[in-house]
């Protein structure tokens, strides 16, 4: 699992907006994955919460990545995602799990919880369908 480990966070590392709101690949699996991102000051909407833009972002890759990693390549087609109640805390975590990848494409989904002094908030959920990338 190190192997599949390092090549998503290779694939993070490349995309210069996952680097800019400090993305953390916690876990990586076949078909699961984990993400996290510190909330910052500069991540928040003017009401103090984490910005939707943030959410979605967790959501796209998460999901994309859960799907990719049973794939050699993926891009995401489209997404949805609930906003269950306003992110806060210190960090966020996105977990995602591809339901079903068939030969072209696949569909995921996600729950992305803010986390305050160690307790974990459902503050938003997600569907996703991904598209396997075919090679060049």
């Amino acid at each position: 699992m190190t192997e599949l480990l390092d090549r998503g966070r290779r694939i993070l590392a490349q995309q210069p907006f996952s680097m800019l709101v400090g993305s953390e690949l916690v876990s990586f699996e076949p078909g699961k994955c984990e993400l996290a991102v510190p909330i910052r000051p500069d991540l928040r909407q003017h009401h103090g919460f984490v910005h939707g833009g943030v959410i979605a972002y967790l959501a796209d890759s998460s999901m994309t990545l859960a799907a990719g990693s049973l794939y050699d390549d993926a891009l995401t087609l489209e997404i949805k995602i609930n906003y269950l109640r306003p992110a806060v805390g210190e960090q966020l975590v996105a977990r995602a799990e591809c339901m079903h990848a068939g030969k072209r494409q696949a569909v995921s989904r996600c729950e992305i919880f803010g986390v305050h002094e160690g307790q974990m908030r459902l503050c938003a959920a997600g569907q996703g369908t991904i598209s396997k990338l075919e090679p060049r």
